[in-house]
């Protein structure tokens, strides 16, 4: 029986970039719209979404998602970059490529040089003169080769890594659970900050005659936090918008969770660090109505399955608008999602899907001579 296609696991630094291309978007050029799309189908993956669920939330065939999915696999970060061919052939080989590369990345003090970064000129003449590999190379050549290499001049940032000594352990549970118990395992996080000004964004419209939003220069409304919930096995999305994040509100998203599923069996709710999630009164509850917390890792928000929901969610209902209030604001956010939730996949292949894992399940325990779990 062949395994379901999944990407591997991600490294933080992955996670993250993932998650804020999701988020935020590069903007609407045709190379970032590529990798926006290719990018949501890797954090779908990541979070555990199947192979038919990814291929309706980008609006692509489910061949297209396994060829993305196994494209990140081999290659990484690298796969989301849209390759064009053409032009004429290169001058350069492959080993000329990579050291300029590695050099590019090098801080010149390391190679005698007397300055703490390069420029495009110095970096020209150090490679025309250096002692170990001679490579003649023009200044618009060379920029060219290192933003088709994603070297990129930037300011320089801390990097930050999952300190969680359980992270492992924890992503692994996250797959369990989603994997043995998709009709009962559920996902929870806050989406926001949700404010009440124009929002820039993209549509169609008659060349050279855009859309028009007003300016504003008064923003007085505040902000609220859109806490969604998402049921794995059923792919719907559910949720209230709130004025900010607290432990009340997270038990109250967690109690509709538990009455999506009524008959008192155990579920699973996957959700963030956040110090709201971990109150005490929170945590007593769960234990008294069969409600377990599944915690992504530290730094690991992007383990959670309704993560990339999110991403479409700000694309048509945020982006290119022009919201009065919060009120109507909240209104159109409710209409996308009874809209997205009532044009789900068919029940039909929903229920083909699931019958197809519970037959890998039971042909995995046979093999290996394990006790079928309690049902679900």
């Amino acid at each position: 029986m062949s395994e379901l296609v999944k990407v591997r696991r991600l490294t933080d630094e992955e996670g993250r970039r993932l998650q804020r291309l999701v988020r935020r978007g590069e903007g609407k050029g045709k190379a970032s719209v590529v990798r926006y799309r290719r990018a949501l189908v890797v954090l779908a993956s990541a979070g555990n979404n199947t192979v038919p669920v990814i291929a309706r939330l980008v609006q692509t065939s489910p061949d297209r998602v396994r060829e993305v999915i196994h494209n990140f696999n081999k290659m990484g970060m690298e796969c989301l970059d849209p390759k064009w061919a053409g032009g004429r052939p290169c001058q350069i080989t492959s080993t000329d490529e990579s050291f300029i590369v590695e050099t590019a990345k090098t801080r010149p003090e390391k190679l005698g040089m007397p300055f703490t970064h390069w420029s495009v000129r110095k970096l020209c003449r150090y490679l025309a003169d250096n002692p170990t590999r001679k490579v003649t190379i023009g200044r618009e050549r060379l920029r060219q080769l290192l933003e088709r290499h994603q070297i990129t001049f930037q300011r320089t940032k801390t990097w930050k890594e999952s300190n969680d000594k359980f992270r492992d352990a924890k992503l692994a549970r996250i797959e369990e659970v989603t994997t043995s118990f998709p009709g009962r395992c559920f996902a929870f996080d806050e989406f926001g900050p949700l404010a009440v000004h124009p929002i820039g964004g993209c549509c169609w419209a008659e060349r050279k005659h855009p859309q028009r939003l007003r300016a504003n220069y008064h923003k007085t409304c505040g902000v609220r936090q859109f806490h969604g919930c998402y049921s794995y096995g059923e792919d719907t999305i559910w949720g209230v918008v709130r004025r900010r994040k607290s432990s009340k509100n997270t038990l109250e998203a967690i109690r509709s969770c538990r009455a999506a599923r009524p008959d008192g069996e155990q579920i699973y709710v996957i959700l963030d660090n956040l110090s709201a999630h971990k109150n005490k009164k929170t945590k007593e509850w769960c234990a008294r109505h069969s409600v377990e917390l599944c915690f992504t890792p530290t730094y690991s928000s992007w383990a959670n399955p309704i993560e990339c929901h999110f991403g479409p969610l700000r694309d048509f209902v945020l982006n290119n608008s022009d919201h009065p209030n919060h009120t109507v604001l909240t209104r159109r956010l409710h209409a996308y999602l009874r809209w997205r939730n009532a044009n789900a996949r068919d029940p039909r292949i929903l229920a083909a899907e699931r019958k197809h894992r519970a037959e890998m399940r039971a042909e995995k325990r046979r093999r290996w001579g394990r006790p079928a779990p309690r049902a679900a």
